[in-house]
């Protein structure tokens, strides 16, 4: 690019950049796109600001976006059409529930789990592109600390899941000289710069900063509800990220599906950040997959009733989906399996996916299929006929995006897996205060899983005059470095018991605090 200085200097810029062949050849192709308005103040535009748009239009796939938009506001797609979409129930033989499988079969999946993590097989992928907004705050979600007692963020306590699970997956015959479980962190373009500090800041909370990976997700033009797109300023267009779903485009843009190959990774746990309970890379969840022989797994947990607000894993037009309980009718909502009296369309979709990497490089091959949805909002832009900056009191503009579930109905051999909604699901949504997925309702379900942890390894726990007990809630915090899941703690705790508060950092201050 020319120097601004340079640029600056010479006075007939201006002139030659707007007519050159190339500017010439993007405005026809702008115009035949019916797009053609994104020039409209190009000639009134400095020679540095007419730059940033064209290599802005230049890198912009001006006809993928029409598509896009014309097979998302069309219902194009007869597979996802929710007017004549017929849905079943999960096959048998692709479900099974860690809440009816015996003991012998769980660990059964977690050895088959850790034999392939403990083999340099498996990496995690970290949805992280959302901020703190309805928190309250500016920084990415996962910087939040939701009030434990030890104040750790999520980015925290997720790499010290990982730290711990390296431990265990080391402890396996066979295994690698140093066992490595690749995090892959995948950003919004806002977010990158705040979340790369903080992990910075932080020493990467003790991982190897070489098997920490940043990308960023795509992003998509806003549209006007005719198709247009639309401009933040007279030099920009504006832009939306792509939706979670963009992680697939993402990886292989930013060159982490050849980062996976190099490392020779073969299997892949996806998640989003703000699950504050999630067991990630979950050896007993990887097992169960490696087993099924799956392309493509899901995590689900129970719906609590017929008309609990969550997406349902199920079957649409014989295809594998997410379908919105909006979607589905009063009486298939409530029919119920007769093999175990539980929901038909009981398996809640909580975002915990796996994936083998062959997967994802074939994703390319039916990328143009996946659906775009339409998200309605209030969109600041420029006016097109005043040149002025507006800000919509209305909805005016959508943002496309895709969903990360969007990939299910192309899978070949799925796997869906059943999980204890205590132990494994509590999302962090909405602001504090709130009464439901907040900070006040993470830190109580942390809390109540590491007492839960406590009891179930034989130990007792009793409450001391001086813990505050939050909301009713003894204060009792196991770091991640002291159990993953619960093991290691019989042999300390068994018999004994521990008085609250207490926050316990390794198992040695583990075995100081019993009685």
């Amino acid at each position: 690019m020319i120097a601004a200085s340079s640029l600056a200097a010479q006075t007939s810029q201006h002139q030659e950049v707007s007519v050159s062949p190339d500017i010439r050849h993007i405005k026809e192709r702008y115009q035949a796109a019916g797009q053609g308005h994104l020039f409209a103040f190009y000639d009134d535009l400095p020679p540095v600001e007419q730059r940033q748009l064209v290599e802005q239009l230049e890198a912009l796939n001006v006809e993928r976006v029409n598509r896009i938009h014309q097979k998302a506001t069309t219902g194009s797609s007869p597979m996802l059409d929710n007017q004549t979409a017929l849905l079943a129930p999960l096959p048998e033989d692709c479900f099974d529930s860690i809440l009816e499988a015996p003991k012998d079969k769980i660990h059964e999946w977690q050895t088959i789990g850790l034999k392939q993590i403990s083999l340099n097989k498996v990496a995690v992928i970290l949805l992280a592109g959302g901020q703190g907004t309805r928190l309250g705050s500016s920084a990415p979600k996962g910087c939040y600390d939701i009030n434990l007692p030890s104040n750790k963020s999520l980015f925290q306590i997720q790499a010290e899941r990982i730290l711990k699970l390296q431990q265990l997956a080391q402890q396996q015959p066979g295994a690698s000289a140093i066992v490595t479980i690749p995090w892959y962190v995948m950003t919004s373009g806002p977010t990158r710069p705040a979340t790369v500090a903080f992990f910075e800041d932080n020493n990467y909370f003790g991982l190897s900063s070489s098997n920490v990976v940043f990308f960023e997700q795509g992003t998509l033009p806003c549209l006007t509800f005719d198709g247009k797109i639309m401009m933040e300023s007279k030099s920009q267009i504006a832009v939306a990220p792509d939706g979670n779903g963009g992680v697939y485009a993402a990886l292989r843009g930013t060159g982490v599906l050849t980062n996976m190959a190099e490392r020779k990774v073969e299997y892949l746990h996806v998640y989003c950040v703000d699950n504050c309970l999630v067991r990630v890379a979950d050896p007993v969840f990887i097992g169960y997959c490696v087993q099924k022989n799956a392309d493509c797994g899901a995590k689900v947990v129970r719906k609590t009733a017929p008309d609990e607000p969550v997406g349902v894993v199920c079957l649409r037009n014989s295809a594998f989906n997410v379908v919105e309980y909006s979607e589905i009718d009063e009486d298939v909502a409530h029919a119920i399996n007769p093999r175990n009296g539980q929901l038909s369309f009981g398996a809640g979709n909580i975002a915990n996916h796996f994936y083998t990497v062959d997967f994802l490089n074939r994703v390319e091959s039916f990328e143009a299929d996946l659906e775009y949805h339409i998200a309605r909002k209030k969109i600041k832009s420029l006016d097109m006929n005043t040149g002025q900056i507006v800000v919509p009191k209305q909805v005016n503009g959508m943002k496309l995006e895709m969903f990360v579930f969007d990939v299910f109905p192309f899978t070949e051999r799925m796997a869906v897996f059943e999980v204890d909604r205590r132990e494994e699901f509590s999302p962090l949504k909405n602001a504090p205060g709130s009464g439901q997925d907040c900070p006040e309702t993470s830190r109580r379900d942390i809390l109540m899983q590491h007492i839960r942890f406590i009891e179930a390894a034989g130990g007792r726990v009793i409450v001391g005059d001086n813990d505050s007990q939050i909301e009713g809630v003894p204060s009792l915090e196991l770091s991640p470095l002291v159990t993953y899941s619960g093991e290691g703690l019989a042999e300390i705790v068994s018999g004994k018991s521990i008085k609250t508060p207490l926050q316990a950092n390794s198992l040695e201050e583990l075995r100081r605090a019993t009685f």
